[in-house]
């Protein structure tokens, strides 16, 4: 089956869900609450040194954009990202995935601006306020690499399965360039990995007896390119047990393995396929109903300015 364009006026004009419109004007009021009061970003952005006992800044950070091309860019990629997952994963699963990959990147983030002070001795790794939504948007990329890999987008001419690599690559080049890129490239990584941790290990399939995506098209090492994988595959083994313990045993055993003969569920190339067709039919449909509803909203424009006549 062919996975759907991801153009057409209906994708890009409207048919954002309740819930991502919801978290929009979250983002919208944490940074109305910044500007009007600038000392509370003190107390809701992620400051190491702050973090404790202050220990809600690991939740907080996460929706406090302070710029506003920072909330801009949250917002639309919510409500673009969001329209294409959300009906997917459900409203449930959706919600869970952000309070998992917002908490658990603020403390990568964390661990990493406390290390990076021992290593250093500079305290401006302590007392950097870092907030923004951008770790979330980086594993909702993830999500659109899972669920329609092959897509190609159509300005990049680039097939949706290297959008996360591309994001962290040119952050990463960006990087050398900018003076403050500890206040964002360390939350764009650990959301990427997070993201991939959540929906590899985690994430709940209802049609299966399995938790998350075993198949070999999601391995980690997918995120780069063909010549490096071998070198990444074991070093991935040896994250992937440490940070998951018997659960990366589990679904690296199911990759193409059996128990007794036969196939363990959701573990086979052929149930990765179908959800991906899944994924790319539920899209296919919500955009072909958008389509229709724009088709019906012209035709009855039509007809009043001809009553009109």
């Amino acid at each position: 089956m062919s996975t759907p364009p991801l153009s057409g006026a209906g994708f890009l004009t409207g048919g954002f869900t309740r819930l991502c419109k919801g978290l929009a004007v979250v983002l919208i009021g944490g940074h109305i609450v910044v500007q009007l009061i600038p000392p509370a970003a003190s107390y809701l952005a992620l400051i190491p040194a702050k973090t404790i006992p202050f220990a809600w800044n690991l939740i907080t950070a996460g929706y406090i954009e302070q710029s506003v091309y920072g909330v801009v860019i949250s917002i639309l990629g919510l409500l673009f990202l969001g329209k294409l997952l959300e009906p997917i994963w459900g409203s449930r699963e959706f919600l869970k995935f952000i309070f998992v990959v917002n908490f658990l990147t603020s403390v990568c983030v964390f661990i990493t601006a406390v290390s990076l002070y021992y290593i250093t001795m500079q305290e401006t790794y302590l007392y950097m306020p870092i907030s923004g939504f951008r770790g979330v948007l980086s594993g909702f990329l993830v999500g659109i690499k899972q669920i329609i890999a092959d897509q190609e987008l159509p300005m990049l001419k680039l097939k949706a399965k290297w959008l996360p690599s591309l994001m962290l690559l040119v952050s990463i080049a960006a990087s050398f360039f900018t003076a403050d890129s500890a206040s964002y490239l360390p939350t764009l990584v650990f959301g990427t990995y997070i993201g991939w941790i959540y929906l590899r290990y985690w994430q709940s399939k209802p049609e299966t007896k399995l938790r998350g995506d075993p198949s070999d098209e999601f391995a980690f090492s997918t995120f780069f390119p063909e010549f490096l994988r071998p070198v990444v595959n074991p070093i991935a083994t040896i994250f992937g047990r440490m940070f998951c313990g018997r659960r990366s045993e589990t679904l690296d055993e199911a990759r193409g393995h059996s128990v007794g003969g036969d196939p363990l569920p959701g573990s086979d190339p052929i149930e990765a396929s179908r959800r991906r067709e899944r994924g790319a039919r539920a899209l296919e449909e919500r955009l072909a109903a958008e389509r229709l509803a724009a088709a019906g909203k012209s035709e009855e424009s039509e007809r009043d300015a001809s009553d009109n006549v």
